[in-house]
């Protein structure tokens, strides 16, 4: 009978313990910023490759507001103009340009790539720590507003490292905004677009963040971004918007590499999987992979 009621007892603190946790969560000075976040299209957008000017279906692109590639006009320094160049040239031969280890070997692209919403985001907002739900291949992200200081001994990750804090501006107790920095070391290399838009390879980007709802329409959720890269002659701000879904239980979709893939990377070259299984050159002149380790052989 005592062993029942000690057990009755851990359930009965237990279930406490998740009330008081919930209570926490739900802290009425945290913003509701709840639901599916998905990716703001500007109306009538193109899409500018760089080797081709598409009119329809919005861009996916660090800048909303213009076309991906070229258009995005990145202050590059010329060093890294000459990469994109070069990255560009590349595709137009058939080959994934700088954007080789995300597009061929189905990798994150990691900051500031994951901020583009390829599929609807989704925020956790917690007193300690704010979570963004990716829902795709790009990496979760942890957002620490817990007041601890900058690690010593941070790892290379595509998400980086994040640290922000809340701020209520216009007095009311309820806080409006999360500044956030995220700092490096980053994996990489890492691109704005698909398009090989590139950030300096030392991989040591800092990105500042400012994320809040519209005042005027609360349907839409403001991430203003400043990049601060060696690939820039200055940094670079923009202001990405996303898009409340209006269903108040979405559909939550999950997307990662297919076991279908025909894409198949050898060092820094990708090929095609026909059908028949044989690998394929993706571009014209290109060479085969290097069959050094394999013994001639013959039936």
């Amino acid at each position: 009978m005592l062993y029942q009621k000690l057990i009755c007892a851990i359930k009965v603190a237990g279930a406490l313990m998740m009330i008081v946790s919930a209570a926490q969560a739900a802290d009425p000075k945290y913003p509701d910023w709840r639901g599916a976040w998905e990716r703001w299209v500007p109306p009538n957008s193109v899409l500018d490759t760089g080797n081709h000017i598409y009119t329809a279906g919005g861009q996916p692109s660090f800048d909303q507001t213009k076309p991906w590639g070229r258009g995005q006009q990145a202050p590059l320094t010329p060093e890294y103009q000459k990469v994109f160049e070069e990255s560009l040239a590349d595709q137009t031969k058939g080959g994934e340009g700088n954007f080789f280890d995300h597009g061929v070997r189905c990798m994150p692209g990691g900051m500031p790539l994951m901020t583009i919403a390829f599929t609807p985001l989704e925020f956790i907002v917690t007193p300690e720590i704010t979570y963004v739900l990716t829902g795709n291949t790009e990496p979760n992200r942890r957002i620490y507003t817990d007041g601890r200081d900058w690690p010593t001994d941070l790892q290379p990750t595509y998400a980086g490292y994040s640290i922000g804090r809340w701020i209520d501006e216009d007095g009311d107790g309820i806080y409006d905004v999360l500044e956030v920095e995220t700092r490096g070391p980053f994996k990489g290399p890492r691109a704005y677009d698909a398009t090989g838009l590139p950030l300096h390879f030392d991989n040591r980007s800092v990105f500042k963040e400012r994320i809040f709802r519209d005042k005027v329409d609360p349907t839409i959720l403001h991430d203003e971004v400043t990049v601060i890269d060696r690939a820039l002659t200055r940094p670079w701000t923009v202001d990405k918007k996303y898009t409340r879904n209006p269903n108040s239980r979405p559909r939550w979709t999950e997307s990662s590499c297919i076991e279908t893939n025909s894409m198949v990377a050898i060092g820094r070259e990708s090929y095609f999987m026909s059908a028949d299984g044989m690998l394929m050159p993706v571009r014209k002149n290109q060479p085969p992979p290097d069959l050094r380790y394999f013994k001639e052989w013959t039936k």
